[in-house]
């Protein structure tokens, strides 16, 4: 089994991305942690073999611990996920040695298809270290164990829907941990209220999201849809 920690201030989506952590085979969350120093206190501990680290922590950021680390001696792998997508903090979690980056807001897919890179580098790393191989091709696997390819397409998306639109929304109400209405999720996307009704209607079906009614005084109940965590 891989080890994994998962770093993420909130703890709502701590408790997802543990959640989808559990559901790829071969993989198993060993500690959760909330800030940096909770974090450095957990690899310290040792038996941590991937973090999975958010950027954005209370007293540091993700890049900060993993300097840290390095400098400590911990050589413990780190896969970023984070919503810190500008150029400057992708190159230094490369330089920092982060085997792979994912932008929130991100599918199971998504997140299944690096955590599966990452088990087969680690395969691969035993079977050529065991076999003490050497050589230009022994390192061209170990970094080709790296690559992913595209993560699938959500599968039963009917016509006029995208992807993006669909992980979008899914982002949105995954963070806000309450209800909302299509109104509040099209202020927050910058969709069209209609827009974001369908996609909502869709997602519901699917059980992806939980559909409530508010009653007001008069007229119709408003409809309101959260995240139904996986």
């Amino acid at each position: 089994m891989i080890d994994v920690l998962v770093v993420d201030d909130d703890f709502r989506v701590a408790e997802i991305n543990a959640k989808y952590v559990a559901k790829v085979p071969g993989f198993r969350v060993v500690a959760r942690a909330h800030s940096g120093a909770q974090a450095l206190a957990a690899v310290e501990r040792g038996a941590i073999d991937l973090v999975l680290l958010d950027h954005y922590l209370p007293d540091q950021t993700g890049l900060e611990l993993v300097h840290r680390m390095r400098e400590q001696g911990h050589g413990t792998d780190v896969i970023m996920i984070t919503a810190a997508s500008d150029v400057t903090t992708v190159q230094k979690a490369m330089r920092l040695g982060a085997l792979h980056y994912l932008v929130k807001p991100f599918t199971f897919a998504a997140l299944r298809t690096r955590l599966d890179s990452y088990a087969a580098l680690r395969r691969t790393v035993d079977r050529v270290g065991g076999r003490g191989l050497t050589g230009q091709e022994q390192v061209d696997r170990i970094f080709g164990a790296l690559r992913t390819a595209p993560a699938p397409s959500t599968p039963g998306l009917p016509g006029g829907h995208s992807e993006p639109t669909t992980d979008l929304i899914c982002g949105v109400l995954h963070r806000a941990g309450h209800p909302l209405s299509a109104h509040e999720v099209a202020a927050e996307t910058g969709l069209s209220r209609s827009t974001a009704q369908r996609y909502l209607r869709h997602l519901e079906q699917a059980g992806r999201l939980r559909l409530s009614l508010k009653y007001g005084d008069t007229g119709r109940p408003e409809h309101r849809y959260a995240w139904v965590a996986p």
